[in-house]
């Protein structure tokens, strides 16, 4: 069993700053990809940022340039920086564990981010 907890997550003014963090832990058997997706009411979930293995990182088109994603492999810890954040970005968080022993998806139960204006 893998297990995922989000934090850090709240209420900002447009043009803030947040970090997520995403703890795994449980029965973790190699180093894996992991991420971080969001939904925002009336949307689909959609993809943020993604980091592989080794370390390759991947965004979304709208978070490109203003968000950053980094791991700690020891800890199977995984964080998002989120800078300039606009009101768009409201949305709950996701983190994502791809397992690469099994190649099955575990997902946390999310975190609140909210942007005023």
């Amino acid at each position: 069993q893998v297990q995922l907890v989000e934090s850090g997550g709240g209420l900002v003014q447009a043009g803030g700053s947040l970090r997520l963090s995403c703890v795994a832990s449980g029965n973790i058997f190699s180093i894996n990809n992991m991420g971080w997706h969001r939904q925002a009411p009336g949307k689909q979930r959609e993809l943020v940022a993604s980091i592989t293995n080794a370390g390759r990182t991947n965004y979304g088109d709208s978070v490109k340039g203003r968000f950053t994603i980094s791991r700690d492999n020891a800890k199977n810890t995984v964080y998002l920086q989120m800078n300039s954040l606009k009101p768009e970005d409201t949305a709950v968080y996701y983190c994502n564990l791809r397992a690469g022993w099994s190649s099955q998806d575990y997902w946390g139960q999310g975190t609140q981010v909210t942007v005023s204006s």
